[in-house]
């Protein structure tokens, strides 16, 4: 999972610094962070109806979504993945 959001983070960090036309994650740099937070907001609200519903295949789909929005949001705040697990690591 690690290598996956790695792979993301980077992505989404080559979409905010070199903007493609016609990229979603551009759209939502664009757009700002009201719009950014008002996805996660969004995606937070199906991942708890998808797990309300208890299915599976809707719980990944809406996570993934949620985890990709989580994403765009650290790229905007110029927050590091490294810093997300030295944090979690802190927890144990």
């Amino acid at each position: 999972m690690n290598e996956i959001l790695n792979e993301l983070y980077k992505v989404v960090y080559d979409r905010k610094n070199n903007p493609k036309e016609g990229s979603y994650t551009c759209y939502l740099f664009d757009k700002g962070l009201d719009k950014i937070l008002k996805k996660i907001g969004e995606e937070a609200s199906e991942t708890i109806i998808a797990a309300k519903n208890d299915s599976k295949d809707q719980i990944i789909y809406e996570v993934s979504d949620l985890l990709y929005h989580l994403v765009v949001l650290l790229v905007e705040k110029e927050i590091t993945l490294e810093q997300i697990e030295e944090e979690l690591k802190n927890r144990r």
